[in-house]
């Protein structure tokens, strides 16, 4: 009777979970094998797997999707290789500790949209740009920074890097800050260095930490749109395309909601391995250190 009366508390949560997600993507596995325009389910004609054919001959949808990896793994590096040391350095005692948590805590408070277009206007490739601008002011020519292929890839990516950093630091802070300081008092009577009491008491009790950020970076990054949008819109050319961008532009603006339905099960199934494979590693970690 207890497990039933629990129950009942999950059932609102089902109900909206049931309306808002598994409806419409089972309404998405039916369109994906259909020509359907957007207009009238019932002239579509069932085409079978050649919307799931057309979505590995599409240029552009290739380019989305191995830009969206490219961004995914780059930026789940690197803000886990600069967020965990950020964290561990605003986590001592020093004069003005509470201003530096909440500067680096306000990079992440914009919304990426918003980012992106501000960002836009510094690395804009003109001279008027704010980078442009002062690189002028040297004697640097105007350097290219949206319109060329690999540049506009780095400024997504170092952009995406700065805005989350922060974010992602407070989390490993509020991890740090449950570990019991008489594991570090031990360890520094025993004669352990900084970098020692790091490598055998902080990262290991931060696993779990880095288990939910690398699991929020990843499903982040892997249906990211706003900020590639409002930075280079796709471009130069497909440079920037995410997977995102293909399926709402190519369901919505080119209305083939069967191309865009089969691209994106194909992206939830490739989410869910990847998101797997993440569970996995970071179980096994887990049990190894514990």
């Amino acid at each position: 009777m207890e497990n039933f009366a629990s129950a009942r508390f999950l059932l609102p949560i089902m109900a909206i979970f049931v309306v808002i997600v598994f409806i419409p993507f089972m309404e998405s596995i039916v369109f994906s094998f259909t020509d359907y325009s957007g207009y009238n389910f019932a002239q579509a004609k069932f085409v079978g797997w050649a919307n799931y054919l057309q979505c590995f001959r599409d240029p552009t949808l290739l380019a989305g999707l191995g830009f969206t990896l490219l961004y995914t793994i780059a930026t789940t590096v690197f803000i886990t290789i600069i967020a965990l040391p950020l964290a561990v350095v605003l986590n001592r005692k020093f004069f003005g500790r509470n201003f530096a948590r909440s500067l680096f805590f306000f990079f992440s408070v914009p919304s990426m949209a918003v980012l992106g277009l501000v960002w836009q206007y510094i690395f804009s490739p003109l001279s008027s740009g704010v980078v442009n601008h002062l690189l002028g002011e040297i004697g640097v020519a105007p350097i290219p920074w949206l319109s060329n292929v690999e540049l506009a890839k780095f400024c997504v990516i170092f952009v995406a890097v700065w805005g989350q950093v922060g974010w992602h630091a407070t989390l490993y802070l509020a991890y740090l800050q449950a570990i019991p300081s008489d594991l570090y008092e031990q360890a520094s009577v025993d004669g352990a260095t900084r970098r020692q009491q790091f490598l055998h008491i902080t990262l290991p009790e931060m696993v779990p930490a880095m288990g939910v950020s690398i699991f929020m970076l990843l499903t982040g990054g892997l249906k990211v749109y706003d900020l590639p949008y409002g930075l280079t819109s796709g471009g130069p050319g497909y440079a920037t395309y995410t997977v995102t961008q293909s399926i709402i532009l190519t369901g919505i603006g080119s209305s083939r909601y069967g191309v865009g339905s089969a691209l994106g099960v194909l992206f939830f199934m490739c989410c869910a391995v990847l998101v797997m494979l993440q569970q996995i590693a970071t179980r096994t970690i887990e049990k190894r250190i514990s």
